[in-house]
C-alpha cells in the first residue's frame, strides 16, 4: 500500500477540474474521487488499464441495449454510467500519481468516440427490431453524427482561441518589448480564479463613469491588477448582462455554462431514454439541447473574434503612435543640437 497518497481533500484538490460537465459534478466526482484515492493506494492499476476497462464495460452496456426490451435497457443504462465513472478516473488517476501519457490522452478520446459509437448503433438497432420504427436507424445516425460535431467543434474552437492568444501575445511584445509578459493576463483565466471578477468589473466602470470614488479602505493595487487585461468575450458580455452572474454562481459550483456538452447528450441517450423507457424522446431532446449549445458556443466566438480584432488593430494604433513620437522626438533633439 502506497503512503504518499494525500487525504481525500487533498486529492479532490488535485484531481478534479477547475470546471466541469454538471454531470460529472454532481453525479460522477463523488463517486470516482473516493475510488480514485482507492486505486491509487491499494493497486497497481495504471490509468490506460482504467481506460480500457471503461472500454470494455461501454461494449457491455452496448450489447444490453442491443437485447431491445426495458429491462435490459435499464442494466444498458446503469453499466454505462459505470463505464463513464471508470473513464472520469483514468484521468484523475494520472493526475494523482504522475503516471498520464500522451498515448494515454490519445486512447481515451478515441475509446470514447467508438464506445458513443457502438451504444448508440446498439441501442437504436435493438429498439428498431423491438418497434419496426426504422426512424430508429436514423436516430443512430444523428447521434453518432451529433457527437462527433461536438468534439470536432470543441477542437477547431480550442484551436482558435490559442491562435488568438498567441497572436495577441506577439503583438504585445511588438508593441511594448519592455514589458515582460507576466504583465499581459485574459479575463477567461481571472474568471476561473475568481468567478467574482467580472461583476466587481463592471461595478468598478459603473462606479468610474458616475463619478463615486473608491472606498477609503480599498486594498492597495496588487501587482496582478497592474497586469494588462485583455478581455476577448466583452462584446459577448455586453450584449447579455445576466450571463455575468450566471456564470459566476455556476463557476463557484465547479460547473461550466455549457450546460450541455457532449457528456449530458450521451447520459441523455443512453441513461435517461433506456431508464425510462423513452429512447427516442430523450434522443430527440438531448440533441436539440447538444445544437442550441453549440450554437451558443459558436456565437460567443464570433463575438470574441470581433474583440480580437479591436485588440490587434489597438496594439498596431499603439505602435503607430508610438514610432511617430519617437520620430518626433528624435527630430527635435536634431534641430536642438543644430
Amino acid at each position: 500500500m502506497r503512503r504518499d497518497i494525500p487525504p481525500l481533500d487533498e486529492v479532490r484538490r488535485i484531481t478534479q477540474k477547475k470546471r466541469d460537465a454538471w454531470w460529472t459534478v454532481m453525479l460522477v466526482d463523488p463517486v470516482a474521487t473516493p475510488l480514485v484515492r482507492w486505486t491509487a493506494m491499494r493497486t497497481r492499476i495504471t490509468p490506460n488499464q482504467i481506460t480500457w476497462g471503461a472500454f470494455l464495460l461501454g461494449l457491455v452496456s452496448a450489447a444490453f441495449f442491443a437485447l431491445g426490451d426495458w429491462q435490459w435497457l435499464v442494466a444498458g443504462a446503469v453499466v454505462y454510467h459505470f463505464s463513464f465513472i471508470l473513464d472520469c478516473m483514468d484521468g484523475k488517476v494520472a493526475r494523482l500519481t504522475g503516471t498520464g501519457s500522451v498515448f494515454g490522452a490519445w486512447l481515451d478520446f478515441v475509446f470514447d468516440r467508438i464506445r458513443v459509437m457502438a451504444c448508440a448503433v446498439a441501442l437504436m438497432g435493438g429498439q428498431f427490431q423491438r418497434t419496426g420504427d426504422a426512424f430508429y436507424i436514423w436516430a443512430a445516425v444523428a447521434v453518432v453524427a451529433l457527437d462527433t460535431l461536438r468534439y470536432i467543434n470543441g477542437l477547431e474552437i480550442f484551436k482558435i482561441r490559442h491562435t488568438m492568444r498567441k497572436q495577441i501575445k506577439v503583438r504585445m511584445r511588438a508593441a511594448r518589448r519592455a514589458e515582460n509578459e507576466a504583465e499581459l493576463a485574459f479575463m477567461e483565466d481571472l474568471l476561473r480564479d475568481n468567478p467574482e471578477a467580472d461583476i466587481e468589473q463592471d461595478m468598478q466602470k459603473t462606479r468610474s463613469e458616475m463619478g463615486v470614488p473608491e472606498t477609503p479602505d480599498a486594498p492597495e493595487t496588487t501587482p496582478a491588477t497592474k497586469r494588462q487585461i485583455i478581455d476577448l468575450h466583452q462584446e459577448f458580455r455586453g450584449k447579455f448582462p445576466a450571463y455575468l452572474r450566471a456564470r459566476s454562481f455556476l463557476l463557484r459550483h465547479r460547473i461550466r455554462t455549457h450546460l450541455v456538452s457532449g457528456i449530458e447528450f450521451q447520459m441523455g441517450v443512453f441513461m435517461i431514454g433506456p431508464l425510462f423507457d423513452v429512447v427516442l424522446p430523450a434522443t430527440i431532446v438531448s440533441g436539440a439541447l447538444l445544437l442550441v449549445f453549440e450554437l451558443a458556443i459558436i456565437y460567443k466566438l464570433l463575438l470574441s473574434t470581433r474583440d480580437f480584432t479591436r485588440t490587434i488593430d489597438s496594439f498596431e494604433e499603439r505602435k503607430a503612435l508610438a514610432t511617430t513620437t519617437a520620430t518626433t522626438t528624435a527630430t527635435t533633439t536634431a534641430s536642438a543640437t543644430v
